[in-house]
């Protein structure tokens, strides 16, 4: 049996499993895993923390950084409104700390919140089985930042000099740079995403408010100025040398560009989004890694910012509250039957057509949710995506495997 593939944000975001000690990326900053990495500097004045971990870590999480504490904790800075980022704040935060956001920071964090009965099963579905929490996470911290930065502040604590950059859109509205412009080092948060050079996720499975594909390309010139030479992200290893950054900046820039004047050309040309989706190719020059985001859906959500819900190909039934799948009966009775879509479903599926098969089984099943070879087919059909996707990609990857498990499920109480 070969080994199971596994996509790499899968461990970077498990990374802190087994980590028993806190990691020097320099003499003076020092990183902890987590589901979205903490970083603790030094000064000559106490210590400056970028980001905090996810809240069901707090406790391993004050424990790594404790021995490379240096004096009073004077400032936290959040890259970002995500609880992966600010969930052990209570625990590291002292009677002092300065708590520092984006602008935007608050507003998108009440959003968040608002939605959890919305969001939270969705993240569970995509989650779940990655994170292995074992139940629903405790609950983040209730707070709000000390001073939210639109544009730039600056501040110096113990002989080192800090720039806070307010640079969207990253995964939020309020994500920050932070910049030490004597020792050349840039904190980004996620403003990448969470793999360094690869394709921004402009809009999450789970959902979200879409990230604008220009405040993105704005936000990276942003970072290509600064002249970096030690980039450290929300995971993974720092990536260091100048020219090293610079090119890879100019890598995901070209990239999205392309993506972006690909779309709104082809949009121009009277081509449909699922037509767009399915021709696009990056120049191999312009080839950047798809881990997280993807550049079909790159291309479908930038479609949107533009074009906004109304495809006018998909036609009337678009502007009112009726879906197609109401007409689902009919389709199976007038077809013979969900058996006879089930049979037609399999003859896709072993012709290589697994999309064109899960579209007659989404109709069979849900006129007849229980038909056994509609399930058996629904089930090959996901796993013939999975294999083709080589399992790179996490969202993809953790759907179409809660999806096998759901369909597994039916199968074994029918």
């Amino acid at each position: 049996m070969t080994e199971e593939k596994k996509p790499v944000l899968a461990g970077l975001v498990r990374a802190g499993d087994a980590q028993t000690e806190a990691i020097a990326i320099t003499y003076f900053v020092w990183q902890v895993n987590d589901v979205s990495n903490l970083y603790l500097v030094n000064t000559s004045d106490g210590d400056v923390m970028v980001n905090t971990g996810f809240m069901d870590n707090a406790e391993r999480n004050v424990s790594l950084m404790a021995p490379k504490r240096s004096g009073a904790l004077k400032h936290i800075i959040l890259t970002q409104s995500h609880a992966d980022h600010f969930g052990c704040l209570t625990e590291f935060k002292e009677a002092d700390t300065i708590v520092i956001g984006g602008a935007g920071f608050n507003e998108a964090w009440g959003d968040m919140k608002r939605l959890q009965p919305f969001f939270g099963p969705r993240s569970r579905k995509l989650w779940g089985s990655t994170l292995k929490r074992g139940g629903t996470p405790k609950p983040p911290p209730e707070f709000v930042p000390d001073i939210l930065v639109e544009g730039r502040f600056a501040f110096e604590q113990g002989g080192r000099q800090f720039e806070v950059i307010h640079a969207p859109e990253g995964e939020t509205v309020d994500n920050l740079i932070v910049w030490m412009p004597k020792e050349k080092i840039a904190f980004t948060g996620n403003l990448v995403g969470p793999v360094w050079l690869s394709m921004p996720f402009f809009c999450t499975l789970r959902g979200d408010k879409p990230r604008l594909v220009w405040n993105t390309l704005k936000s990276l010139e942003k970072l290509k100025a600064l002249n970096a030479e030690i980039i450290i992200t929300g995971h993974g290893e720092p990536i260091r040398g100048k020219d090293q950054i610079r090119a890879d900046i100019e890598k995901m820039i070209g990239a999205i560009s392309y993506v972006r004047d690909y779309t709104l050309d082809g949009m121009n040309a009277g081509k449909t989004v699922h037509e767009l989706m399915r021709d696009v190719s990056l120049p191999d020059a312009l080839k950047i890694g798809e881990f997280h985001g993807k550049v079909t859906w790159a291309v479908k959500t930038i479609w949107e910012e533009y074009s906004g819900w109304f495809h006018y190909e998909d036609g009337t039934t678009e502007l009112y509250h009726v879906p197609r799948s109401s007409v689902n009966t009919d389709l199976v009775e007038l077809s013979g039957g969900a058996a006879v879509l089930a049979q037609r479903a399999k003859a896709h599926v072993e012709a290589g057509r697994p999309l064109e098969a899960i579209h007659l089984l989404d109709i069979a099943l849900d006129v007849e949710p229980t038909h056994r070879n509609a399930l058996e087919t629904k089930k090959a059909a996901l796993q013939a995506l999975l294999d083709a996707s080589g399992s790179k990609n996490l969202s993809e990857t953790m759907w179409l495997k809660s999806e096998i498990a759901a369909t597994e499920t039916q199968l074994t109480e029918t």
